[in-house]
């Protein structure tokens, strides 16, 4: 029970100025224009999503048989559909989520692109996202992600701008990363 009542007052201390002291204005437009920078070599659209700390209707369902974890997962999931990720052409959406309450981050891939990479992939990128994190060297462990993403983007959905017959690469998403 203790353990339970920490857990909402830390989600319940953090807000969005502590979202937007991690990821600073100056931060948020580097990594808008990495994102666009990406998506002008392949179809895919990558979407960053920085949270402070869960919603409380998210934490209510905290109990024995659900973690923090499965919640956190279970967040990143229903943002990717909310932001629409999953809603692209190609099915090629990739969302990188940072929960700063729980030092959490998930990557949730679109059904075309997960077909493509293994599991254990999208694992060794959080897991250099978060030796980052631990250093608080957001820019860097953003910044890696989004390469390590639009790396795989390029390998199976590259954008080859020689062609005459490729049609132009459309923004289907918004590039500025979403703080919450």
């Amino acid at each position: 029970m203790i353990k339970k009542l920490k857990l909402f007052a830390k989600h319940l201390w953090l807000d969005a100025s502590d979202t937007q002291r991690a990821i600073p204005p100056a931060l948020l437009e580097r990594l808008a224009r990495r994102v666009a920078a990406s998506e002008q070599r392949h179809s895919g659209e990558i979407r960053i999503c920085v949270e402070s700390s869960l919603p409380l209707s998210d934490l209510w369902r905290l109990n024995a048989q659900t973690s923090i974890v499965e919640l956190t997962r279970q967040r990143a999931v229903s943002m990717f559909g909310s932001l629409r990720v999953w809603d692209t052409e190609q099915n090629n959406g990739v969302l990188i989520y940072v929960l700063l309450a729980e030092h959490a981050i998930e990557i949730v891939a679109d059904r075309g692109l997960a077909r493509h990479v293994a599991p254990a992939q999208w694992r060794a990128m959080v897991a250099h996202m978060a030796e980052a994190f631990q250093g608080k060297r957001y820019e860097d462990g953003l910044t890696q992600a989004l390469e390590e993403a639009s790396a795989v983007l390029m390998k199976h959905f590259a954008v080859d701008h020689t062609q005459a017959m490729q049609p132009p690469v459309v923004n289907e998403l918004p590039d500025t990363p979403l703080l919450r």
